[in-house]
């Protein structure tokens, strides 16, 4: 018997980084007046989200827990 094995791995931007970029080149530009807290956010916006999807979990689970 032979063993198969896949590698698969994406490499590349993505959507929101690309975006996060045009965001920038956009600011940098002068073409949007945002602050830069709304140009960079989607660089660092889906980690929020991830963190506080966590956080859900986690008091969800220890409020379960402790209702016996």
């Amino acid at each position: 018997m032979s063993k198969t094995t896949t590698n698969n791995s994406s490499s590349g931007i993505g959507v929101l980084g690309l975006l996060g970029v045009c965001f920038v080149v956009l600011k940098l530009l002068g073409k949007i007046d945002w602050s830069w807290w709304w140009v960079t956010l989607p660089f660092w916006g889906g980690f929020v989200i991830l963190i506080l999807f966590l956080l859900f979990v986690a008091v969800a689970a220890l409020s379960s827990t402790g209702r016996r």
